[in-house]
């Protein structure tokens, strides 16, 4: 189990690193997924939360980065630090420095939560 979320956990650096948000959902949350951020309200289901990358994304203008640094993994979960950086249509420059616990099922994701700065 761990070697299988080994490797989505680089494939999704790859993707992710390439500014590819949507493939990466697309290919890695189950249908019941549940994402949430920090302290926010979770996101419930996969086509929901598709919906909500694909309202952020339709303001950014500027993808700078994303990239994941360190992981670790135990049992069928998983935590990496990562930092994004992006520019959105108000001019706002954004870095996000974050952690992201991972909880896995079948080499999908079921259930991510991000602490950032």
């Amino acid at each position: 189990m761990e070697n299988q979320i080994e490797d989505a956990i680089l494939d999704l650096r790859n993707l992710l690193g390439k500014g590819q948000f949507l493939e990466a959902m697309e290919k890695y949350l189950t249908d019941d997924v549940v994402l949430q951020e920090a302290n926010g309200t979770p996101k419930i289901g996969k086509e929901a939360c598709i919906i909500a990358e694909k309202e952020l994304l339709a303001t950014v203008t500027e993808f700078i980065r994303y990239e994941i640094l360190h992981y670790a993994i135990s049992g069928d979960t998983s935590y990496y630090e990562a930092i994004m950086e992006f520019k959105t249509n108000d001019g706002t420059y954004h870095k996000f420095e974050q952690i992201n616990r991972t909880q896995w099922r079948d080499g999908k994701i079921v259930n991510e939560r991000y602490f950032h700065a």
